[in-house]
């Protein structure tokens, strides 16, 4: 019985994601025409509440699809919180826009590539997303944002996931806090799925309903020892990321 309905279901898993990528691109023109219309400060309001709730929605949809179920209500605490760092695990392809859809005041650290993409980056520099061309240039641009108000969200591995419970975290967000003065919230993905985790095909049918959580973890004040705090983090990190789920 089960492979009698592991086609069908494939085909509607996988049309979830093209719904995700059909929405996405509709954003994408519209901020390609709005990108230049808008001042800047009014651009990144505009620009990551539109990420935001395009996002919201595609969630609204993939739920009552039966297929994908999401439990992020933890973050709407912190929706209008300025200066402030969200930090999180990285099981799934999926994470970022868990955690974006909740937190429309947000930002993300994107490739350099996709941004200067001239329409999948189109949103991305609406919203004033931040590069990583550089190291230096990164933190600087993070640590501005910070200062005026903003909130970044962050995934210490830098990839996702590749070994039980977490990757080593890449230096950076310690930084960041301390130049901003800001304080790193703890955020904790759950997921029993190994759905889209680091080689995962995403034509693979995993166990259904596919279910993750958003659950917060220990609020870290900035410190002068970067190196201290970020190897604080990765320890409370390692110790408090639940056991995967099956992988077949």
């Amino acid at each position: 019985m089960k492979r009698l309905f592991a086609l069908p279901l494939s085909l509607a898993l996988l049309a979830l994601l093209l719904l995700l990528g059909v929405m996405s691109t509709i954003w994408n023109l519209t901020a390609l025409l709005l990108y230049p219309l808008l001042p800047r400060d009014r651009g990144l309001v505009v620009g990551r509440a539109g990420i935001a709730y395009g996002y919201r929605l595609y969630w609204l949809l993939a739920s009552a699809s039966g297929m994908i179920k999401l439990d992020a209500n933890a973050l709407d605490a912190f929706k209008d919180e300025p200066r402030l760092i969200l930090v999180a695990n990285h099981p799934s392809l999926l994470d970022a826009l868990m955690l974006v859809a909740r937190l429309p005041k947000s930002a993300c650290i994107m490739k350099a590539g996709l941004m200067h993409n001239p329409f999948l980056g189109a949103g991305a520099r609406l919203a004033r997303y931040i590069r990583n061309d550089s190291p230096r240039g990164m933190i600087r641009l993070a640590v501005q944002d910070l200062q005026h108000g903003g909130q970044l969200v962050l995934f210490p591995e830098g990839t996702r996931t590749t070994r039980h419970p977490i990757n080593a975290f890449r230096p950076g967000v310690t930084l960041i806090a301390k130049l901003a003065r800001a304080p790193i919230q703890t955020v904790f993905i759950d997921t029993e799925s190994p759905y889209l985790g680091k080689g995962w095909p995403i034509w693979k049918l995993p166990p259904l309903p596919i279910r993750f959580s958003v659950r917060l973890g220990e609020r870290f004040a900035p410190q002068d020892d970067t190196d201290a705090l970020l190897a604080q983090l990765e320890a409370y990190f390692a110790a408090g990321v639940k056991p995967p789920g099956p992988t077949a």
